[in-house]
């Protein structure tokens, strides 16, 4: 089977992607598999932040966190590049104005966190920079969020709990140092285990897009749209995402980033949070809105999952070939 795929280009990792958005289209978690599945997603999360926390040297940790170009980079992407791109898809024509507004909100959340971090280790990126700057946009993202909305968009007035806070830190800064804490008595068998980490990686994707999704399937997602609706939604997206990995990758060669960082830039600085957006949408407009406006984030969620899963694979089988013939690293943002 892996020959046949592998003969006309099918990336494996795709089709469980797809297969697991069309499992939660017909088999959402319902009843007590809904809070089942979230919480299972949130394991598979701190499992992940925990694992990669015990194989990162103190030294890579530190390179990271002071890696202020890239971090900068990451955040303009996030809270510049968008916006302006969100602002400007308001002059579409034809265009539902609540599902421009939803639009514009998608651009205005901060970077998503566990598949930002998940694709750049499958690519062989800068990992702890991608924890840190995934980490730093979410943490920006609860003050500059509802600052932008009130800016740019009408909503009700209200800020954003503290509980996004504690869910940052309890899900993925904790879990990450405490496993950098037991580095030295499990690093050295957490290194050794490149299966295991591959596996935790793309699972705990995998259940984070059947959680979120089937949950949008069982508040009644598909009833409440057209195929036109869908169809605009879904161009638009992979337009936007089009661009954006574009800037980002003129920017990596401008900045002369390395691969490593180039990777993380891609990935931290093309991606939006649903974690980060439902809530956000909860509390900052009307409940008769929210639906309409977590449209778009749903759907902009599976497109860069899908898309940055296919660029993910290519960048890690360059980086292996790269590595199996011993020769310089690859170009890292290949098409």
């Amino acid at each position: 089977m892996k020959a046949l795929l592998a003969r006309f280009y099918i990336d494996p990792y795709l089709l469980m992607l797809l297969g697991t958005v069309v499992l939660a289209s017909f088999l959402p978690p319902t009843g007590i598999w809904a809070p089942i599945s979230g919480i299972v997603a949130d394991i598979g999360i701190m499992v992940l932040f925990f694992l990669h926390g015990a194989r990162l040297s103190r030294q890579a940790v530190w390179d990271g966190a002071r890696n202020w170009r890239l971090h900068l980079a990451v955040a303009a992407m996030t809270f510049a590049v968008f916006p302006l791109l969100g602002t400007g898809i308001q002059v579409v024509p034809g265009l539902d104005r609540e599902l421009a507004t939803g639009l514009l909100f998608l651009t205005l959340l901060p970077s998503t966190v566990q598949s930002s971090i998940g694709f750049t280790a499958i690519a062989r990126g800068n990992v702890a920079a991608a924890v840190c700057s995934a980490s730093f946009s979410n943490l920006a993202g609860i003050l500059l969020t509802p600052l932008l909305v009130a800016m740019l968009i009408t909503g009700k007035s209200g800020g954003v709990s503290g509980h996004m806070v504690l869910t940052i830190v309890g899900q993925l800064l904790l879990p990450f140092l405490a496993g950098h804490l037991l580095r030295p008595w499990i690093g050295a068998w957490v290194t050794r285990q490149k299966q295991m980490l591959a596996v935790v990686d793309k699972g705990s994707i995998l259940m984070v897009v059947y959680a979120a999704f089937g949950a949008a399937v069982a508040d009644g997602l598909w009833s409440r749209v057209s195929v036109r609706d869908l169809a605009v939604i879904l161009l638009l997206s992979v337009a936007v995402l089009a661009v954006v990995m574009g800037i980002a990758r003129v920017t990596a060669l401008v900045m002369k980033l390395p691969r490593a960082d180039a990777i993380v830039l891609q990935f931290c600085g093309s991606k939006k949070s649903l974690a980060s957006g439902v809530p956000m949408a909860g509390v900052l407009f009307a409940p008769e809105q929210v639906g309409a406006i977590l449209l778009p984030v749903v759907i902009f969620h599976q497109v860069q999952l899908v898309i940055c899963a296919v660029l993910a694979q290519r960048y890690r089988v360059a980086a292996e070939k790269a590595e199996s013939s011993g020769g310089a690293s690859p170009e890292p943002l290949v098409t």
